[in-house]
């Protein structure tokens, strides 16, 4: 737990995050038949560790009092017979993401307001545990019709570069739509939204990024029918 204890930024935590984020993930899919023969319910209470290593353990809870960190689920091995396998194991990923979600939070203690709001944001953009697993596809906010949302078709980019949105006719109006862009943040750096700088967003997970941190410039992006961001590019490889 060395990086878990000198997590202190807003990217070193959600770097903690992802890791054991991923752990778990393999755990509750790659790696299913091997914990779920390591979750015996003749043993003891035993517990789903995800490490920032992206390694997983199944284990007995940590001995000392208060833990280190806080502690996942204890007794998953319990009810493992007596529930249908897929049901335990959308339980089993229910309880992990309340563990990763207060892992991040305890490392993000001394955070102030706005850095917790960016760290919630960052982790909030990645599909949750439970939803991998059961592979349920996230919820989509639907777009405002009067807003211009971000997430509001594939047409993403302007000729300038700058975020698209609905014609206003008043200052009030101007002054929503800046506030609403204010709360974007890039999926790649998780700096704020500057109207001064040219922003491309994903036709796949829908995040905003920097074009100078995924390498694109207004002049490339207009020959891009469909954009990919870095992240949703190695996932289609795979597949």
């Amino acid at each position: 737990m060395e990086m878990a204890a000198s997590a202190r930024t807003v990217e070193e935590i959600f770097k903690d995050y992802s890791a054991r984020r991923t752990a778990i993930l393999r755990a509750l899919t790659l790696d299913v038949d091997q914990f779920y023969g390591l979750c015996d319910p003749e043993k003891e209470n035993l517990c789903l560790y995800g490490h920032p290593n992206e390694s997983w353990e199944v284990a007995l809870p940590a001995e000392e009092v208060p833990p280190e960190l806080p502690e996942p689920a204890l007794g998953i091995n319990f009810a493992r017979d007596g529930m249908n396998r897929k049901d335990w194991l959308s339980l089993v990923a229910v309880h992990s993401d309340s563990w990763l979600i207060s892992v991040a939070f305890y490392l993000a203690a001394r955070l102030n307001r706005n850095e917790r709001k960016r760290l919630y944001i960052m982790i909030n953009d990645l599909p949750t545990v439970f939803e991998e697993v059961t592979e349920r596809k996230p919820v989509k906010d639907k777009p405002s019709i009067e807003s211009g949302s971000k997430s509001q078709g594939s047409t993403k980019r302007s000729s300038d570069g700058q975020l698209k949105s609905s014609p206003k006719t008043d200052g009030v109006d101007d002054e929503d739509d800046e506030d609403e862009h204010g709360e974007t943040l890039c999926g790649s750096c998780g700096g704020n939204y500057n109207a001064d700088e040219f922003w491309i967003g994903c036709d796949v997970c829908e995040r905003w990024f920097h074009g100078k941190c995924v390498k694109i410039t207004p002049a490339k992006a207009e020959s891009i029918k469909q954009y990919k961001c870095p992240s949703c590019s190695t996932k289609s490889g795979r597949q």
